[in-house]
């Protein structure tokens, strides 16, 4: 009997985004950095925090555009420190400026996703867990890549929360074997090969 992963619960947009968005392999460099920044004010919080306000965050950060968000500073710091429809914190707010910085520095040299994804050989790993009291809240690819994403300059991506966006991106698959995803997912995966 096939089952989802418990971890979505019975909320109709958690159960959605585990459905169609977590584990699904992501290749675009752009959506990839959104993920990540996202990601990174989750901490201390539940997902379900983040996934509510997504559309608050998207208004408020310009589309997640990185060109945009690298020239920002003080000014908007404070509109975004007042706005009721993200997380207004504000180390993780300047994080976020200084990631974009960031980001615009590794997709110059060769690409943001190939950086990102080289961290699993370019292709998904696929593991098959029959309980989530099997699954890593790190792995020594996320030690890595938080570790090579910080030296680059990013914040707010130590191991666990780069494994939690190795997971919602597909570069994992972490979907129970019982789950109906799983195997859909690995499908998907087949078809990925980042260099």
């Amino acid at each position: 009997m096939s089952e989802r992963c418990t971890w979505c619960g019975s909320d109709p947009l958690y159960v959605n985004y585990h459905d169609t968005e977590w584990g699904v392999p992501e290749t675009d460099p752009r959506a990839l950095w959104e993920k990540l920044i996202l990601d990174g004010f989750q901490a201390g919080l539940a997902w379900i925090t983040i996934l509510r306000k997504r559309d608050g965050f998207r208004a408020a950060f310009d589309g997640f555009t990185p060109e945009t968000i690298a020239r920002w500073g003080e000014p908007e710091v404070t509109r975004l420190l007042a706005d009721p429809g993200i997380v207004r914190h504000r180390g993780k707010i300047e994080a976020t400026i200084g990631n974009a910085r960031a980001y615009l520095a590794i997709e110059d040299k060769g690409g943001f996703a190939p950086f990102l994804w080289r961290f699993v050989d370019g292709s998904p790993v696929q593991n098959r867990f029959a309980g989530m009291n099997q699954v890593p809240t790190e792995t020594a690819a996320s030690q890595a890549m938080s570790k090579s994403l910080k030296k680059a300059g990013f914040r707010f991506c130590g191991p666990t929360i780069t494994y939690a966006f190795m997971q919602a991106t597909g570069m994992v698959n972490d979907h129970m074997v019982t789950c109906p995803c799983h195997d859909h997912v690995a499908g998907l995966g087949q078809a990925v090969a980042i260099r």
